[in-house]
């Protein structure tokens, strides 16, 4: 069948992935910066160099998300929303929907049988409604990105965030710190909100109970375990989610 390329060029970071015979040979993930075009580059040759390939070898490549149109390489130019959809598929068949929470927007996909986009709704550019809330909110708390969410399940009383507003909820934020509240629960109620803001979103698109979360919110165990007792179901989700766009570029490079 060969080598196919996927590459997810998005605002925060860069992924890939390369299939070697339809199976995954290797993975990557680098930051996007502020030149898509070299991060894109950039993925091309580490994904070559991890399989120990040349470009000749390549049979086929999809590019997608926010900063696809500026790779430098020939390639195939495919919907993020597509890409997410035939992802998730790969790795749950069963999935009816996908929720994908990303560095700059949340995408809720409902899947047909055949794999294809049957509807979708995406949040608005605002990063309250997307994972690039969490990394904010990290950096007012001052602790690491990956430990938000095992700080986020000690809590006792989570806090209330009255606003729906990255900019003033960093501000919320702030005041709750001199109030005294614990970083644990300023964290918990930091989830709850945007595990809201997600489920309002969902509302809008029929979800599956077979329902799946990916994108780079889904690495943070606190945000998984406040949506899914918001939305009161159980969420699939894949052992590397962040990857699972360019995942599906690969699969859709394969196809084509």
């Amino acid at each position: 069948m060969g080598i196919f390329l996927g590459i997810d060029v998005g605002s925060v970071a860069t992924k890939g992935v390369l299939t070697n015979d339809g199976a995954i040979e290797c993975r990557h993930v680098v930051p996007s910066g502020y030149n898509y075009g070299a991060a894109a580059e950039k993925m091309r040759q580490e994904l070559l160099a991890r399989a120990g390939v040349t470009t000749d070898d390549v049979a086929g490549i999809v590019t997608t998300g926010s900063g696809a149109g500026n790779a430098g390489f020939p390639s195939q130019q495919v919907s993020e929303i597509i890409c997410c959809a035939r992802g998730i598929q790969a790795v749950f068949p069963s999935a009816g929907t996908v929720i994908c929470v990303g560095g700059q927007s949340s995408q809720v996909i409902q899947i047909g049988r055949d794999g294809r986009v049957a509807d979708f709704v995406v949040s608005e550019r605002c990063a309250a409604g997307s994972a690039r809330f969490l990394q904010v909110m990290a950096n007012v708390l001052r602790v690491n990105l990956e430990d938000i969410g095992a700080l986020s399940l000690k809590a006792r009383n989570p806090v209330s965030f009255s606003t729906g507003c990255a900019v003033f909820g960093e501000t919320e934020a702030i005041t709750r710190i001199a109030e005294g509240w614990s970083k644990e629960d300023i964290l918990a109620g930091v989830h709850r909100s945007l595990a809201n803001k997600i489920a309002s979103l969902a509302a809008r698109v029929k979800l599956a109970r077979e329902c799946a979360l990916c994108g780079g919110g889904a690495l943070d165990v606190g945000l998984v375990r406040s949506l899914e007792d918001t939305l009161g179901l159980q969420l699939l989700v894949p052992p590397y989610p962040q990857v699972v766009t360019a995942l599906g570029a690969a699969v859709l490079a394969q196809d084509m």
